[in-house]
């Protein structure tokens, strides 16, 4: 199975920035949207911003306007640019890829996130 890592996470002051990091272990087959989701202590994953491999992008409301989804050539590698950070963006950041196998059957691949704590 494909493994995604994520880098980039840390500690920063409210205002601040950081640049998250992604990188698939290979190519995947029938790629078609990547994205980053979050999830702070006892609350739901959440998503944050997602990705079409034509470049289409999406963002949630909480997010628009500060983060940049972005990915590199070849598409192995997904980041999130996050600026003007608030605290009620700590969480654990986690990337998915998504494969078409069929027009059916999408395989699903998530990292096992990074924590970023923004404090006050």
């Amino acid at each position: 199975q494909v493994q995604l890592v994520e880098s980039g996470g840390g500690l920063v002051q409210a205002g601040g920035s950081l640049r998250l990091s992604c990188e698939a272990s290979s190519s995947i087959f029938g790629l078609t949207t990547m994205g980053w989701y979050r999830q702070a202590p006892g609350k739901q994953r959440e998503p944050v911003a997602t990705i079409t491999r034509a470049g289409s992008t999406n963002y949630a409301d909480s997010v628009k306007g500060r983060f940049t989804i972005s990915t590199d050539n070849p598409q192995n590698t997904l980041y999130l640019q996050m600026d003007s950070l608030k605290p009620e963006d700590t969480a654990v950041y986690y990337c998915k890829f998504t494969g078409a196998r069929s027009a059916s059957y999408f395989e699903d691949y998530w990292g096992k996130g990074t924590l970023v704590t923004v404090s006050l």
